[in-house]
């Protein structure tokens, strides 16, 4: 691994774990097991590396999601779905930093005034409610999905997946232990309960 990945890498669990201000790029460079010289050398200021890590994070999970969906074949949009957010509870459970890290208040408050950050938050959620409208309107189509908005469902699903995911992460509830119930109201949701699932 070079020493750039190495430092985002650190960099990313650090921001996660302790947020941003209370992460000094003296802590990034030791923990790093470099010099400070070499966390300047590749990045300018704090703010520069925050947003390296938050672009590394954007493409890790489209990476993800990419490389996931691209060896999966579904029998209907609805069994699409409940893949879709099985995936995504999987990712925040093996990529905890990356979850943490966008649970985070600093992301926001910097993509207020910031607007590189604004758009890579934007690329992460919209990459996830992309993939959840997807799956409905591909179960409108094959008639395993009812009439509804495709959109404002997928912004409904994230919240509610996020929402179970945020439990974890503030060690509040054992998200694993709604699988089964989140599961099951998703597909209340959204099956057509006229057709045989």
């Amino acid at each position: 691994m070079s020493r750039k990945k190495e430092i985002l890498k650190t960099a990313t669990l650090l921001f996660a774990t302790n947020g941003f201000k209370e992460t000094s790029m003296a802590e990034v460079a030791k923990a790093s097991n470099v010099a400070s010289a070499t966390i300047f050398y590749h990045f300018n200021t704090k703010d520069d590396l925050f947003l390296s890590v938050l672009s590394n994070v954007k493409d890790s999970i489209l990476e993800e999601f990419s490389h996931y969906f691209g060896e999966k074949k579904f029998a209907s949009g609805l069994e699409m779905l409940d893949a879709s957010v099985s995936f995504y509870l999987y990712l925040a459970g093996s990529k905890t930093e990356w979850f943490l890290l966008l649970h985070r208040y600093y992301p926001y408050k910097l993509a207020e005034e910031n607007e590189i950050c604004r758009r890579y938050l934007e690329d992460i959620y919209n990459c996830f409610v992309d993939i959840f409208e997807k799956a409905l309107s591909e179960g409108q189509s094959d008639g395993s999905v009812r009439e509804l908005s495709p959109r404002k469902t997928a912004l409904v699903i994230l919240s509610t997946v996020d929402g179970i995911v945020r439990f974890k992460n503030c060690n509040l509830y054992d998200a694993g232990a709604l699988y089964n119930e989140l599961i099951a109201c998703i597909r209340q949701m959204a099956a057509n309960q006229n057709q045989k699932q």
